[in-house]
């Protein structure tokens, strides 16, 4: 018995030392979002916004969250602008602990680290303020010296292809025009990472391929990490890389890239992709369990190379009635 208890706790320190040596879940991703969980009280009510979420982003990548209206998707883009917290898991944005910074450090966080665009104009933008005075403002408030605020805030017009608005208020720019300075003013204090929160909802599809055209150049020449948050299906199709949310976890990820053809024509290759989180779980696309009508439980074949997913009904036609009947005994047997 003794041997016994040494050697599972022999198994536990193992376990435990392994563990120590494994790299930190997402070191080096720009975002990293592990098991993630966000709980809102309502009255007596609890209501789980986040369940285990996982989210990886490297840095410089440019990708779209999409989901639908209560997956989770606006919630996880608020704890990433340091607008709320996490219930629990972990958290980090180009090394900051969502979970465990104070006050004046989430204060710091969102000027400095992280650049946020509302999808409402009126969000991003002081109506009596010129654009050119509406990008200085955050310097403003970081303390940037003057002599250095009014030239970073031309320059980052220029950037967003508004040089020649820059005295107008945001009542004389058309809403593409106000999304563009509010780009400019999210990128003021040179973030690392830049939020998007439904920034083509209010904009026509013409506006709206031009603003991404805009930020691809701005991803590419500045190299800032950006997220865009999108209900849009249409806008997904702008970055290399999204993830759809589902009931509050990652589901599934699209990852597009450019080939050339046989004809010599280059065209834009998408491969769809569940995501699987540390503990083995992962979420079958919506399409997929309704074409086989999937429910409940799903029987797993392992192949060498490949994993069978199988619906439950064909389970009883493809095993014997007596498979799974009670063997006897070989004492028994032998009588």
């Amino acid at each position: 018995m003794t041997d016994i208890v040494e050697q599972v706790e022999y198994s536990e320190l193992e376990e435990q030392a392994a563990e120590r040596e494994r790299p930190a879940y997402g070191s080096g991703a720009q975002i990293a979002c592990d098991n993630m969980v966000k709980i809102y009280k309502v009255a007596d009510l609890e209501v789980v916004a986040l369940q285990g979420l996982d989210l990886l982003v490297d840095r410089g990548e440019f990708i779209a969250i999409v989901g639908a209206s209560g997956s989770g998707k606006s919630t996880l883009m608020n704890i990433l602008a340091g607008l709320d917290v996490p219930s629990a898991g972990k958290a980090t944005v180009a090394g900051h602990d969502l979970l465990g910074m104070t006050a004046a450090e989430r204060t710091r966080y969102r000027r400095r680290v992280i650049g946020f665009v509302w999808q409402q104009t009126g969000k991003n933008l002081l109506p009596y303020l010129s654009a050119v005075e509406n990008v200085e403002v955050p310097m403003i408030l970081d303390g940037t010296p003057s002599r250095h605020r009014r030239a970073r805030a031309l320059e980052l017009l220029d950037l967003v292809g508004l040089a020649d608005r820059a005295a107008h208020r945001p009542n004389r720019l058309s809403g593409g025009e106000q999304q563009r300075v509010a780009i400019a003013v999210a990128l003021a204090n040179a973030p690392e990472v830049l939020l998007a929160d439904e920034p083509t909802g209010e904009l026509d599809t013409t506006t709206s391929h031009e603003l991404f055209d805009m930020m691809r150049a701005i991803n590419h020449d500045v190299g800032v990490t950006i997220v865009v948050v999108t209900h849009d299906p249409l806008v997904s199709g702008q970055v290399t890389r999204t993830v759809a949310i589902r009931d509050g976890r990652t589901s599934s990820e699209t990852l597009r890239r450019r080939e050339m053809g046989a004809d010599g024509d280059h065209e834009i290759i998408s491969e769809e992709f569940a995501v699987l989180d540390r503990a083995g779980r992962l979420q079958l696309p919506r399409e997929h369990v309704e074409a086989l009508e999937l429910e409940r439980r799903v029987r797993l074949v392992l192949q060498p190379d490949h994993i069978g997913v199988w619906p439950d009904r064909d389970r009883a036609a493809a095993v014997p009635d007596d498979a799974y009947a009670p063997q006897r005994l070989d004492d028994e047997a032998d009588r």
